[in-house]
């Protein structure tokens, strides 16, 4: 039996050297809106989306100069089409096409994809700081 009974999800976040680029690409791209957020001794950014899904977004601690994403990682992954086995997270768009369209005429590179019995689409892309990002037609049983 599971020691975390009732456990879910809190929030999502991402480290980052410019958290308000990150923010605006969250908030354009999504619709994320900001949200008030505690003092810390260091840059941060909290976002929801909808109901109950908060990004927090980080400012980058030099001192542990932990990757910020797969471009400044060792084995680098800069390609779209290599994120369905890579880290990602995976947001459900009722707009799937139009929101597609949305990050090609960004000039943000897309890899699109659909499960085998083609019912599901896929499409896979970098936010600004390399984070691997999914949307999908899939949507999330309630």
């Amino acid at each position: 039996m599971a020691a975390a009974k009732g456990a879910c999800l809190n929030h999502i976040s991402r480290e980052t050297s410019d958290i308000k680029r990150l923010a605006k690409f969250y908030i354009e791209t999504f619709g994320f809106e900001e949200v008030e957020t505690p003092k810390f001794e260091f840059g941060v950014i909290w976002l929801k989306l909808g109901l109950s899904l908060y990004l927090h977004l980080i400012e980058r601690d030099p001192i542990t100069m932990l990757p910020e994403g797969p471009w400044s990682a060792k084995s680098a992954v800069a390609e779209p089409k290599y994120l369905p086995r890579g880290h990602h997270v995976c947001l459900y768009v009722p707009n799937f096409d139009t929101f597609v369209q949305s990050l090609k005429d960004k000039g943000i590179p897309v890899h699109e994809t659909s499960q085998s019995d083609g019912k599901i689409k896929q499409a896979f892309f970098f936010d600004p700081d390399g984070n691997g990002l999914e949307v999908t037609t899939n949507a999330p049983a309630l």
